[in-house]
């Protein structure tokens, strides 16, 4: 089974990388759909981080994993 996650990088007030990441992305997204999301998050400050605001976007990358159980209980 192949799972997905998108990572949004921001940099916040303290100069610090910090991570947010979501489940099952869209297959269509695009460098301006989510360049526009991250800089709206910052704008309104909806998150924040123990060194301060996010202050900038750093970039966005979606991870790819490919689990194959071995052994699973019932």
């Amino acid at each position: 089974m192949e799972t997905k996650v998108l990572e949004l990088i921001f940099i916040n007030a303290g100069g610090k990388k910090v991570t947010f990441t979501l489940d099952d992305p869209r297959e269509d997204l695009t460098e301006v759909e989510v360049r526009g999301v991250m800089e709206n998050i910052i704008t309104k400050n909806v998150f924040n981080s123990n060194a301060g605001d996010l202050a900038a976007v750093s970039g966005a990358r979606v991870i790819s994993r490919q689990v194959s159980a071995i052994y699973e209980a019932e």
